[in-house]
């Protein structure tokens, strides 16, 4: 097999096994194929230099500790797209010719992107225009990437939440507070679910379910009646407001639905309530055993379909082993919580309110 030169970007936000998955790339190519990867910097944005922002990644110096790192080595970027591109001047440029140009200046025979389902679609599209063979690796703290169970970044992501729900609980009982906790999830409930679970939540709101305040106010007064001074709620953030928001605009949240649900918990039960807010925590830890254990396996097959002269598929974790699916059936096409589903069947089986029953 004639030597190959690919490369890998990460797209979009960051999340914790990027690096891992990059080496996992780079070794395999390396080892397996006797290729030399190339990594693109900053994701698309570095493919609009002159010269292109880009570095040969040397597989003696990606070792363990690479992929003990959270973040991305290579950078990334989640307003880069290359079809309406952000000028100075508040503007939108189409720069996917620019982008184009710049992966045929790279010599690349090959490209994979790791990234969510917005980053796939994105990257896809320009793939296609510039004829080099394209396979997406799927990365998202929301997990909401779909035909894969899980996505690199998720599990660090819901340690991280049930950590800070551990940690929330005794200080809570201490002081006899309602403890809530916003976690992010862009669009879906994956991170506050399955952490609800494993931190032992009273409560966890959540998109997918239609809540109600006055049930999570009756679930926190039924805790107090058999003599608990304290309760832990999980809600994600766009799990949004309960249909009995309807309070003036000055009662509308300044920083999110943990906040506001705090500010109003505390007035109706007449208890007070502190909301803690995870936000870009659970982004840039050091990736769990089981990110950097996906990381490798995706990344490994990804280059192996390359040598298969395979493109515009992702692959996938599906059924503890790695598949691969056309991108096609991938984009557009976000993976939410089943409301039927067996999480949130445990969920309920363990006594946790949903909101929309007490």
């Amino acid at each position: 097999m004639m030597a190959k030169r690919i490369g890998i970007l990460t797209s979009g936000g960051d999340c914790a096994g990027l690096n891992a998955t990059i080496r996992a790339v780079a070794l395999r190519a390396h080892h397996g194929y006797g290729w030399t990867t190339v990594g693109l910097r900053y994701g698309t944005l570095g493919l609009v230099e002159r010269p292109v922002e880009a570095v040969t990644l040397d597989p003696e110096r990606l070792d363990a500790a690479v992929a003990r790192q959270g973040g991305t080595f290579l950078g990334s970027t989640n307003r880069g797209d290359p079809f309406a591109f952000p000028m100075p001047d508040g503007s939108r440029k189409d720069r996917s010719g620019e982008m184009v140009e710049g992966l045929k200046l790279l010599g690349l025979e090959g490209l994979i992107g790791v990234g969510g389902d917005g980053s796939l679609a994105i990257l896809r599209r320009l793939l296609a225009l510039s004829g080099v063979p394209f396979i997406g690796v799927p990365k998202t703290i929301d997990n909401d990437v779909g035909h894969t169970e899980r996505a690199v970044g998720y599990s660090t992501a819901v340690a991280i939440a049930t950590e800070a729900l551990d940690r929330l609980q005794p200080t809570g009982t201490s002081h006899e507070r309602t403890m809530v906790l916003e976690v992010m999830g862009r669009d879906a409930g994956h991170i506050a679910i399955a952490a609800a679970i494993a931190g032992g939540a009273d409560v966890v709101l959540i998109p997918e379910v239609r809540w109600h305040l006055e049930r999570v106010v009756n679930r926190i007064a039924r805790l107090r009646a058999i003599g608990r001074t304290s309760a832990l709620v999980v809600v994600a953030e766009a799990a949004g407001q309960s249909d009995e928001a309807a309070d003036p605009a000055a009662d509308a949240p300044d920083h999110g639905v943990g906040e506001w649900l705090a500010k109003r918990l505390a007035k109706a039960t007449g208890a007070e309530a502190r909301a803690t807010v995870l936000g870009h925590v659970q982004r840039g830890a050091m990736p769990t055993a089981e990110d950097r254990l996906l990381a490798a396996a995706l990344g490994v097959r990804a280059v192996d379909l390359l040598a298969e002269g395979k493109a515009d598929r992702m692959v996938a974790w599906w059924n503890r082993q790695v598949i691969d699916v056309p991108l096609e059936k991938v984009v557009g096409k976000s993976r939410t919580v089943d409301p039927a589903g067996s999480l949130i069947r445990t969920a309920r089986a363990l006594g946790i309110c949903l909101g929309d029953t007490d």
